[in-house]
Parts: structure tokens; sequence; C-alpha cells
């Protein structure tokens, strides 16, 4: 038995740390969000620690202590980071960084934009950004315009969109503001 929760937590700390690498790139290039939010991936993390501990029972040959000694430490590893990420999103919340203006559906109900304020305080700017919501937690950043604080919006048909004046084609993949 100590086999198997040696391998699974070795598993599911590689998808942990893959999920969460693509979350970072996916933030950064603005591309559909796939991962799930940091505290599913918190969970995940801290399961495959403790299933790492456990696989530590698992004592047949080198390479299965080499398995749990990497499984241990990282997700040690990923479990503080998405802790403090999680600590983080909580925080700046708090602060009204991001204040969830309206959300609007197509005609059709096929797409669903989710508007925030955003405020980056002293050190940065303001204004909104607009998420395209897909199926599950997926989110892709569609419209992002500083120094605004309100949105118009105005459907043309299912797939295009009006944003304070900015046409947008959702079928086509179009953008504003990046």
């Amino acid at each position: 038995m100590e086999k198997s929760y040696n391998v699974w937590s070795f598993y599911l700390i590689l998808v942990c740390l893959v999920l969460g690498a693509y979350s970072l790139y996916s933030n950064i290039n603005n591309t559909w969000l796939i991962a799930p939010p940091n505290y599913i991936l918190l969970i995940f993390s801290l399961a495959a620690f403790i299933f790492g501990i456990i696989g530590f029972k698992d004592k047949r040959n080198r390479h299965t202590k080499t398995r749990s000694w990497v499984t241990v430490i990282l997700s040690s590893i990923l479990s503080i980071a998405f802790l403090l990420a999680t600590l983080f999103v909580i925080f700046a919340s708090g602060f009204g960084a991001n204040k969830h203006l309206e959300t609007v559906q197509s005609p059709d109900g096929t797409n669903t934009i989710d508007f925030y304020q955003y405020d980056a305080g002293a050190m940065g700017s303001f204004g909104v950004r607009g998420e395209l919501n897909g199926p599950l937690w997926f989110k892709k950043r569609i419209y992002y315009q500083d120094n605004i604080e309100n949105v118009k919006v105005k459907w043309e048909n299912e797939h295009t969109v009006s944003i304070n004046n900015h046409l947008l084609d959702l079928k086509k993949g179009e953008r504003y503001g990046y």
C-alpha cells in the first residue's frame, strides 16, 4: 500500500508543478487559464505532501526513497508558494484591488464576460478588465483599459461585443488593451 502512496504522491506533485507553471504562463501571456484556482492547487500539494510522508514507509530500493524525498521537498515548496499566492489574492481583494462591476451574457447565452475594476494604489494605475468565462473555472482576459472606472457593454450579435466603443469579435479571439 505504501508503494501506491509513494507513486501517486509523486505524480500528484508533478501535476501541481505543471499546472502552477501554466497558471503563471497564462496570466503573463493572457491566454486561456485552464489551471484550477490557487487554493485547489494548495490542497493538492498538501495532499501530495501527506502521501509523500506516508510513502517513506516503502523502503524497497534507493529509487523509492529518492522519489519520496523529491515529493516531500517539491510539495513543501509548492505548498508554501500556493499558500502565499492564495493569501496575496485574499489580502489584495480585501483592499478593493479588484471590484466586480458587472457580468454580461451574449444574447444567446453562450458567452459570459465578467468585468472588474482594478486599482494598484500608489504603485500603479487603475482601470477595468474583462474576463471571458469558459467551462469550469477557465477564464481568458479579453479587455484591459487603464484610467477608466466604468464599463459600457453592448452586444452586436452572439459573438461580437462593444466594450466602451471598442468592438471585439470573440469568435476570432480578439482582445483589447494588450
